[in-house]
């Protein structure tokens, strides 16, 4: 059985979309505040989503831009497979090498420049490091890493494989 370009694209979206109910879920109904590194890795997922959605909606023909848009979608969950493993390095930490809690996001974003809020999350700050939430003895970070890791193979997949070519691709 060979998978559509258009299945595997519809599976990232609703991968997607999962994901984000799960965090909202766990957000505004368990009354879990994300940290900034998940707010970072949210931003991943959701880009990865709507250029799987884009994909998806355009259904390209030319083999060029399926590539395109599972290049995209890679680096996309890419970001948020990086963010969730420095996250879960922060909750690795010692107590005492955890970096001190610092302003929450949206001051960030309102007092500093972009590059700088960029830099100040991704240093990290203790509140990152507060386990908060754990499923089967794990976190949350680890979770949404393993979760990352699987649609970046599914993406690298989408971007690597051998598209059928002639009038046969155009029916799938």
């Amino acid at each position: 059985m060979q998978w559509s370009y258009r299945l595997v694209s519809g599976l990232l979206v609703c991968a997607s979309v999962i994901g984000m109910a799960f965090a909202l879920y766990l957000e505004h109904v368990q009354g879990l505040e994300p940290c900034p590194l998940c707010v970072f890795q949210r931003v991943g997922l959701i880009a990865m989503g709507l250029i799987a959605l884009i994909a998806l909606i355009h259904n390209p023909v030319s083999n060029a831009f399926k590539r395109f848009y599972a290049f995209l979608a890679t680096l996309a969950i890419l970001w948020s497979a990086g963010v969730a493993g420095r996250h879960v390095w922060l909750q690795s930490l010692p107590p005492d090498q955890v970096p001190s809690c610092g302003p929450g996001l949206d001051y960030l974003i309102e007092a500093l420049p972009l590059k700088s809020v960029m830099q100040q999350v991704l240093s990290g700050s203790g509140e990152c490091a507060v386990v908060d939430w754990t499923f089967l003895g794990q976190s949350l970070p680890v979770w949404s890493l393993l979760f990352f890791i699987v649609l970046t193979l599914l993406c690298v997949w989408q971007l690597i494989r051998n598209y059928p070519y002639g009038k046969a691709a155009r029916k799938k």
